[in-house]
Protein backbone atom coordinates (compact mmCIF):
# COMPACT_ATOMS: atom_id res chain seq x y z
CA UNK A 1 0.00 0.00 0.00
CA UNK A 2 1.03 3.65 -0.37
CA UNK A 3 1.98 5.99 2.00
CA UNK A 4 -1.32 8.06 1.23
CA UNK A 5 -3.25 4.64 1.98
CA UNK A 6 -5.86 5.63 -0.87
CA UNK A 7 -4.00 6.43 -4.17
CA UNK A 8 -4.86 3.79 -7.13
CA UNK A 9 -7.99 2.38 -5.07
CA UNK A 10 -11.37 2.87 -5.92
CA UNK A 11 -12.86 6.27 -4.39
CA UNK A 12 -16.65 6.18 -4.75
CA UNK A 13 -16.67 9.06 -2.11
CA UNK A 14 -16.08 11.84 -5.06
CA UNK A 15 -18.72 11.44 -7.17
CA UNK A 16 -20.96 9.96 -4.45
CA UNK A 17 -20.00 13.56 -2.71
CA UNK A 18 -19.22 16.20 -5.84
CA UNK A 19 -22.89 18.69 -5.16
CA UNK A 20 -22.08 18.79 -1.33
CA UNK A 21 -20.13 21.60 -0.18
CA UNK A 22 -16.34 21.27 1.80
CA UNK A 23 -15.03 20.91 3.86
CA UNK A 24 -17.18 17.81 4.27
CA UNK A 25 -16.51 14.16 6.01
CA UNK A 26 -17.25 10.43 4.04
CA UNK A 27 -17.03 7.06 5.79
CA UNK A 28 -16.88 4.05 2.61
CA UNK A 29 -19.59 1.76 4.34
CA UNK A 30 -18.16 -1.17 2.06
CA UNK A 31 -14.83 -0.37 3.67
CA UNK A 32 -15.67 0.25 7.03
CA UNK A 33 -17.77 -3.16 7.07
CA UNK A 34 -14.73 -5.28 5.67
CA UNK A 35 -12.27 -3.57 8.81
CA UNK A 36 -15.23 -4.80 10.83
CA UNK A 37 -15.03 -8.19 9.58
CA UNK A 38 -10.96 -7.91 9.86
CA UNK A 39 -11.23 -7.16 13.36
CA UNK A 40 -13.50 -10.14 14.40
CA UNK A 41 -11.03 -12.42 11.99
CA UNK A 42 -7.62 -11.53 13.66
CA UNK A 43 -9.27 -11.69 16.78
CA UNK A 44 -10.38 -15.03 16.59
CA UNK A 45 -12.79 -16.43 19.61
CA UNK A 46 -12.03 -14.01 21.65
CA UNK A 47 -14.88 -11.08 21.93
CA UNK A 48 -14.30 -7.21 20.48
CA UNK A 49 -15.12 -4.74 22.70
CA UNK A 50 -15.30 -1.63 20.62
CA UNK A 51 -13.77 1.52 21.51
CA UNK A 52 -16.22 4.45 21.17
CA UNK A 53 -13.61 7.11 21.05
CA UNK A 54 -12.27 5.92 17.79
CA UNK A 55 -15.55 6.56 16.13
CA UNK A 56 -17.56 9.31 17.49
CA UNK A 57 -20.88 8.32 15.45
CA UNK A 58 -23.52 6.92 17.29
CA UNK A 59 -24.84 5.47 14.17
CA UNK A 60 -21.42 3.76 13.25
CA UNK A 61 -21.22 2.52 16.91
CA UNK A 62 -24.73 0.50 16.44
CA UNK A 63 -23.49 -0.67 13.20
CA UNK A 64 -20.68 -1.84 14.27
CA UNK A 65 -21.85 -4.13 17.07
CA UNK A 66 -24.51 -5.58 14.44
CA UNK A 67 -21.57 -7.82 13.43
CA UNK A 68 -21.53 -10.90 14.93
CA UNK A 69 -17.98 -10.98 17.63
CA UNK A 70 -18.52 -7.20 18.61
CA UNK A 71 -20.09 -7.32 22.46
CA UNK A 72 -19.94 -3.81 24.33
CA UNK A 73 -18.16 -0.58 24.13
CA UNK A 74 -15.17 1.15 26.17
CA UNK A 75 -16.35 4.58 26.54
CA UNK A 76 -13.76 7.51 26.93
CA UNK A 77 -16.04 9.55 29.07
CA UNK A 78 -18.32 8.66 32.12
CA UNK A 79 -20.84 11.22 30.34
CA UNK A 80 -20.98 9.68 27.24
CA UNK A 81 -21.32 6.22 29.41
CA UNK A 82 -24.22 7.67 30.49
CA UNK A 83 -25.58 8.57 27.74
CA UNK A 84 -24.67 5.67 25.73
CA UNK A 85 -26.31 3.78 27.82
CA UNK A 86 -29.52 5.55 27.99
CA UNK A 87 -29.34 4.47 23.98
CA UNK A 88 -29.63 0.80 24.51
CA UNK A 89 -26.19 0.10 25.11
CA UNK A 90 -26.19 -2.87 28.10
CA UNK A 91 -22.31 -3.47 28.36
CA UNK A 92 -20.32 -0.13 28.64
CA UNK A 93 -16.47 0.29 30.48
CA UNK A 94 -15.55 3.40 30.87
CA UNK A 95 -11.48 3.41 29.71
CA UNK A 96 -10.19 6.00 31.96
CA UNK A 97 -10.76 6.97 35.64
CA UNK A 98 -13.61 9.77 35.79
CA UNK A 99 -13.71 12.44 38.48
CA UNK A 100 -16.86 13.81 36.76
CA UNK A 101 -18.98 14.24 40.57
CA UNK A 102 -21.99 14.87 38.12
CA UNK A 103 -21.82 12.53 36.59
CA UNK A 104 -20.44 10.17 39.36
CA UNK A 105 -23.40 10.96 41.64
CA UNK A 106 -26.28 10.31 38.13
CA UNK A 107 -24.51 6.91 37.58
CA UNK A 108 -24.72 6.01 41.99
CA UNK A 109 -28.68 7.64 41.51
CA UNK A 110 -29.56 4.84 38.70
CA UNK A 111 -29.45 1.34 39.27
CA UNK A 112 -29.96 0.61 35.98
CA UNK A 113 -26.66 2.83 34.69
CA UNK A 114 -25.15 0.99 37.65
CA UNK A 115 -25.88 -2.50 35.93
CA UNK A 116 -24.56 -1.52 32.32
CA UNK A 117 -21.35 0.88 33.21
CA UNK A 118 -18.16 -0.53 34.79
CA UNK A 119 -15.43 2.22 35.89
CA UNK A 120 -11.94 2.56 35.30
CA UNK A 121 -9.64 2.99 38.54
CA UNK A 122 -6.03 2.93 39.66
CA UNK A 123 -6.08 4.53 42.87
CA UNK A 124 -7.69 4.50 45.78
CA UNK A 125 -8.68 8.31 45.25
CA UNK A 126 -10.93 7.22 43.03
CA UNK A 127 -12.29 4.82 44.88
CA UNK A 128 -13.75 7.37 47.39
CA UNK A 129 -14.79 9.69 44.72
CA UNK A 130 -17.21 6.90 44.16
CA UNK A 131 -18.13 6.54 47.96
CA UNK A 132 -18.84 10.64 47.96
CA UNK A 133 -21.33 9.89 44.66
CA UNK A 134 -23.15 7.04 46.13
CA UNK A 135 -23.48 9.07 50.07
CA UNK A 136 -24.75 11.96 47.38
CA UNK A 137 -26.93 10.05 45.87
CA UNK A 138 -28.82 8.68 48.82
CA UNK A 139 -27.08 5.41 49.08
CA UNK A 140 -29.14 3.87 46.92
CA UNK A 141 -30.14 0.20 47.22
CA UNK A 142 -29.53 -1.82 43.85
CA UNK A 143 -26.26 -3.61 42.41
CA UNK A 144 -23.09 -2.34 43.33
CA UNK A 145 -20.90 0.28 41.30
CA UNK A 146 -18.79 -1.92 39.26
CA UNK A 147 -15.44 -1.09 38.69
CA UNK A 148 -12.61 -2.68 36.69
CA UNK A 149 -8.59 -2.62 37.62
CA UNK A 150 -6.15 -0.66 35.46
CA UNK A 151 -3.00 -2.30 35.26
CA UNK A 152 0.23 -0.46 33.62
CA UNK A 153 0.94 -2.59 30.71
CA UNK A 154 3.69 -0.93 29.68
CA UNK A 155 7.36 -2.11 28.72
CA UNK A 156 10.15 -1.06 31.24
CA UNK A 157 13.51 -2.49 31.33
CA UNK A 158 15.19 -0.90 34.22
CA UNK A 159 18.69 -1.11 34.21
CA UNK A 160 18.65 0.91 30.92
CA UNK A 161 15.79 3.41 32.26
CA UNK A 162 13.40 2.66 29.24
CA UNK A 163 9.85 3.17 29.65
CA UNK A 164 8.05 2.16 26.30
CA UNK A 165 4.33 2.86 26.54
CA UNK A 166 1.92 5.38 28.10
CA UNK A 167 1.79 6.89 31.05
CA UNK A 168 -1.51 5.49 32.67
CA UNK A 169 -1.78 3.17 35.78
CA UNK A 170 0.28 2.92 38.49
CA UNK A 171 -0.11 -0.49 39.11
CA UNK A 172 1.86 -3.17 38.20
CA UNK A 173 1.80 -5.90 40.25
CA UNK A 174 -0.35 -8.79 41.56
CA UNK A 175 0.20 -7.32 44.68
CA UNK A 176 -0.25 -3.69 43.77
CA UNK A 177 -3.68 -4.98 42.18
CA UNK A 178 -4.65 -7.09 44.88
CA UNK A 179 -4.08 -3.91 47.43
CA UNK A 180 -6.61 -2.07 45.54
CA UNK A 181 -8.83 -4.71 45.11
CA UNK A 182 -8.75 -4.87 48.92
CA UNK A 183 -9.92 -1.15 48.82
CA UNK A 184 -12.84 -1.37 46.41
CA UNK A 185 -14.64 -3.78 47.80
CA UNK A 186 -14.59 -3.18 51.47
CA UNK A 187 -17.74 -1.18 52.02
CA UNK A 188 -19.82 -4.00 49.67
CA UNK A 189 -20.93 -1.14 47.96
CA UNK A 190 -18.19 -1.07 45.01
CA UNK A 191 -17.25 -4.39 43.14
CA UNK A 192 -14.47 -5.37 40.90
CA UNK A 193 -15.60 -6.55 38.06
CA UNK A 194 -12.27 -6.85 35.52
CA UNK A 195 -8.58 -5.43 35.03
CA UNK A 196 -7.47 -3.81 31.93
CA UNK A 197 -3.96 -4.21 30.39
CA UNK A 198 -3.94 -1.67 27.32
CA UNK A 199 -0.16 -1.94 25.41
CA UNK A 200 -0.10 1.17 23.98
CA UNK A 201 3.24 0.54 22.62
CA UNK A 202 2.09 -2.72 20.93
CA UNK A 203 -1.35 -1.49 19.80
CA UNK A 204 -0.45 2.07 18.89
CA UNK A 205 3.04 1.92 17.14
CA UNK A 206 3.56 1.79 13.52
CA UNK A 207 6.76 -0.09 12.26
CA UNK A 208 7.88 2.47 9.58
CA UNK A 209 10.88 2.93 8.09
CA UNK A 210 14.53 2.52 9.73
CA UNK A 211 13.07 2.15 13.28
CA UNK A 212 10.54 -1.05 11.85
CA UNK A 213 12.92 -3.46 12.18
CA UNK A 214 13.92 -2.03 16.57
CA UNK A 215 9.99 -1.37 16.92
CA UNK A 216 9.43 -4.97 16.10
CA UNK A 217 12.06 -6.35 18.70
CA UNK A 218 10.40 -4.22 21.39
CA UNK A 219 6.88 -5.30 20.78
CA UNK A 220 8.29 -9.00 20.86
CA UNK A 221 9.90 -8.49 23.99
CA UNK A 222 6.86 -6.55 25.37
CA UNK A 223 4.64 -9.16 24.58
CA UNK A 224 6.90 -11.76 26.20
CA UNK A 225 6.93 -9.73 29.33
CA UNK A 226 2.91 -8.85 29.65
CA UNK A 227 2.25 -12.94 28.41
CA UNK A 228 4.11 -13.69 32.13
CA UNK A 229 3.00 -10.68 34.38
CA UNK A 230 -0.76 -10.54 33.05
CA UNK A 231 -1.50 -14.02 33.64
CA UNK A 232 -0.33 -13.77 37.37
CA UNK A 233 -2.04 -10.69 38.17
CA UNK A 234 -4.88 -12.13 36.99
CA UNK A 235 -4.46 -15.20 39.17
CA UNK A 236 -3.92 -12.91 42.40
CA UNK A 237 -6.99 -10.81 41.68
CA UNK A 238 -9.31 -13.90 41.17
CA UNK A 239 -7.94 -15.69 44.14
CA UNK A 240 -7.95 -12.90 46.49
CA UNK A 241 -11.73 -12.48 45.17
CA UNK A 242 -12.70 -15.73 44.45
CA UNK A 243 -14.69 -15.43 41.74
CA UNK A 244 -13.40 -14.65 37.35
CA UNK A 245 -12.97 -11.31 35.94
CA UNK A 246 -13.05 -9.45 32.70
CA UNK A 247 -9.85 -9.11 31.69
CA UNK A 248 -9.09 -6.86 28.87
CA UNK A 249 -6.45 -6.17 26.55
CA UNK A 250 -5.00 -4.92 23.12
CA UNK A 251 -6.34 -2.16 20.69
CA UNK A 252 -7.00 -2.13 16.85
CA UNK A 253 -3.18 -2.85 16.08
CA UNK A 254 -2.39 -5.73 18.61
CA UNK A 255 -5.98 -7.65 18.47
CA UNK A 256 -4.20 -10.28 16.75
CA UNK A 257 -1.36 -10.20 19.48
CA UNK A 258 -2.96 -11.06 22.62
CA UNK A 259 -6.02 -12.78 21.26
CA UNK A 260 -4.95 -15.42 21.52
CA UNK A 261 -3.54 -15.06 25.22
CA UNK A 262 -5.75 -17.68 26.97
CA UNK A 263 -6.10 -15.24 30.03
CA UNK A 264 -7.61 -12.24 27.85
CA UNK A 265 -11.29 -12.78 27.85
CA UNK A 266 -11.85 -9.40 25.47
CA UNK A 267 -10.03 -7.10 23.68
CA UNK A 268 -10.58 -3.63 22.42
CA UNK A 269 -10.65 -2.16 19.00
CA UNK A 270 -12.34 0.50 17.13
CA UNK A 271 -9.25 2.71 14.91
CA UNK A 272 -9.25 -0.84 12.68
CA UNK A 273 -12.95 0.24 11.40
CA UNK A 274 -11.07 3.66 10.02
CA UNK A 275 -7.89 3.12 9.70
CA UNK A 276 -6.60 6.17 10.02
CA UNK A 277 -2.72 7.41 8.64
CA UNK A 278 -0.77 6.15 11.72
CA UNK A 279 -2.16 2.39 11.16
CA UNK A 280 -0.63 1.98 8.21
CA UNK A 281 2.72 0.65 8.62
CA UNK A 282 2.06 -2.58 10.75
CA UNK A 283 3.35 -5.96 9.61
CA UNK A 284 0.04 -7.80 11.07
CA UNK A 285 -2.63 -6.57 8.98
CA UNK A 286 -3.42 -4.47 5.99
CA UNK A 287 -4.79 -0.96 6.18
CA UNK A 288 -8.08 -0.76 4.70
CA UNK A 289 -9.07 3.65 4.96
CA UNK A 290 -12.49 4.02 5.21
CA UNK A 291 -12.83 7.93 6.65
CA UNK A 292 -11.80 10.72 4.32
CA UNK A 293 -12.38 14.68 4.19
CA UNK A 294 -12.55 17.04 1.54
CA UNK A 295 -11.46 20.57 0.97
CA UNK A 296 -12.02 22.73 -2.16
CA UNK A 297 -9.22 24.32 -3.66
CA UNK A 298 -9.52 28.18 -3.90
CA UNK A 299 -6.01 29.18 -4.70
CA UNK A 300 -3.06 28.53 -7.36
CA UNK A 301 -0.50 30.91 -5.52
CA UNK A 302 1.99 29.10 -7.98
CA UNK A 303 2.89 26.79 -10.76
CA UNK A 304 2.71 23.88 -8.37
CA UNK A 305 0.91 24.72 -5.45
CA UNK A 306 -2.58 24.30 -4.98
CA UNK A 307 -4.35 25.93 -1.92
CA UNK A 308 -7.53 24.35 -0.12
CA UNK A 309 -9.81 26.30 2.62
CA UNK A 310 -10.11 24.92 5.77
CA UNK A 311 -7.74 21.57 6.94
CA UNK A 312 -6.01 22.07 9.81
CA UNK A 313 -7.15 18.91 11.66
CA UNK A 314 -3.92 18.01 13.39
CA UNK A 315 -4.19 14.68 15.52
CA UNK A 316 -3.30 14.65 19.13
CA UNK A 317 0.03 13.00 20.55
CA UNK A 318 3.64 14.20 20.04
CA UNK A 319 3.56 17.12 17.91
CA UNK A 320 5.49 16.08 14.52
CA UNK A 321 4.84 15.48 10.34
CA UNK A 322 2.86 11.93 11.04
CA UNK A 323 0.49 13.67 13.07
CA UNK A 324 -1.09 16.01 10.36
CA UNK A 325 -3.51 15.17 7.65
CA UNK A 326 -2.44 13.24 4.25
CA UNK A 327 -3.93 14.45 0.80
CA UNK A 328 -4.68 10.78 -1.05
CA UNK A 329 -3.05 12.43 -3.86
CA UNK A 330 0.37 12.23 -3.30
CA UNK A 331 0.50 15.99 -2.53
CA UNK A 332 2.38 17.36 0.26
CA UNK A 333 1.82 19.80 3.04
CA UNK A 334 4.24 22.86 2.78
CA UNK A 335 6.86 22.52 5.70
CA UNK A 336 6.31 26.71 6.37
CA UNK A 337 2.46 25.98 6.77
CA UNK A 338 1.43 22.30 7.46
CA UNK A 339 -2.52 22.14 7.88
CA UNK A 340 -3.79 25.71 8.53
CA UNK A 341 -6.76 26.91 10.04
CA UNK A 342 -8.10 29.00 7.32
CA UNK A 343 -6.03 27.17 4.62
CA UNK A 344 -3.41 24.37 3.29
CA UNK A 345 -1.42 24.91 0.46
CA UNK A 346 -0.31 21.63 -0.99
CA UNK A 347 2.77 20.93 -3.41
CA UNK A 348 2.78 18.93 -6.29
CA UNK A 349 5.32 16.85 -7.81
CA UNK A 350 6.59 18.12 -12.23
CA UNK A 351 4.23 16.19 -13.92
CA UNK A 352 1.56 15.96 -11.65
CA UNK A 353 -1.82 17.66 -12.24
CA UNK A 354 -2.44 20.23 -10.00
CA UNK A 355 -6.46 20.45 -9.29
CA UNK A 356 -7.88 23.84 -10.67
CA UNK A 357 -9.74 26.64 -8.49
CA UNK A 358 -12.91 24.89 -7.52
CA UNK A 359 -11.82 21.38 -7.40
CA UNK A 360 -11.67 18.93 -4.44
CA UNK A 361 -8.94 17.48 -2.60
CA UNK A 362 -9.38 14.45 -0.43
CA UNK A 363 -7.70 13.81 3.10
CA UNK A 364 -6.88 11.28 5.37
CA UNK A 365 -6.37 12.15 9.21
CA UNK A 366 -4.08 11.17 10.93
CA UNK A 367 -5.90 9.21 14.24
CA UNK A 368 -9.89 7.94 13.88
CA UNK A 369 -12.54 9.26 15.86
CA UNK A 370 -10.55 12.89 16.20
CA UNK A 371 -11.33 13.48 12.52
CA UNK A 372 -15.49 13.19 13.46
CA UNK A 373 -14.99 15.84 16.63
CA UNK A 374 -14.58 18.51 13.14
CA UNK A 375 -17.66 17.92 11.80
CA UNK A 376 -21.34 17.90 12.91
CA UNK A 377 -22.37 15.35 10.20
CA UNK A 378 -20.59 12.59 8.31
CA UNK A 379 -21.51 11.40 5.26
CA UNK A 380 -21.84 7.47 4.61
CA UNK A 381 -21.22 6.50 0.76
CA UNK A 382 -21.21 2.94 -0.50
CA UNK A 383 -20.83 2.31 -4.54
CA UNK A 384 -21.32 5.76 -5.55
CA UNK A 385 -24.11 6.85 -3.87
CA UNK A 386 -24.56 9.07 -0.42
CA UNK A 387 -26.37 6.42 1.48
CA UNK A 388 -27.21 8.27 4.70
CA UNK A 389 -25.94 11.48 5.97
CA UNK A 390 -25.88 10.61 10.24
CA UNK A 391 -24.61 13.40 12.77
CA UNK A 392 -21.66 13.03 14.71
CA UNK A 393 -20.87 13.22 18.61
CA UNK A 394 -20.58 16.80 18.00
CA UNK A 395 -23.55 17.02 15.62
CA UNK A 396 -25.84 15.64 18.99
CA UNK A 397 -24.31 18.30 20.94
CA UNK A 398 -22.07 15.80 23.00
CA UNK A 399 -18.87 16.84 23.90
CA UNK A 400 -17.26 14.67 25.91
CA UNK A 401 -13.66 16.30 25.81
Amino acid sequence: MSRSGAVGRPAPWRDATRSLSAPLAVVDLDTFDINARDLIARAGDTPVRLATKSVRVRHLVHRALDVHGFSGVMAYSLAEALWLAEDGISDVLVGYPSVDTASLVALASNPAAREAITLMVDDVAQIALIERALIRAGSPGGPAVQVCIDVDASLRIAPLGVHLGVRRSPLRSPADAVALARAVERTGRVRVRGVMFYDAQVAGLGEAGLRGVGVRILKRASLRELAGRRPAVVAALEDHLGRQLLVNAGGSGSVHDVAPDPTVTEVTAGSGLFCPTLFDDYSGFTARPAAFFGLDVVRRPAARIATAFGGGYAASGPPGKDRLPRAVDGSALLRSEGAGEVQTPLRYRRGHRVPAIGSRVWFRHAKAGELLERFDAVHLVRGERVRETVPTYRGEGRNFG
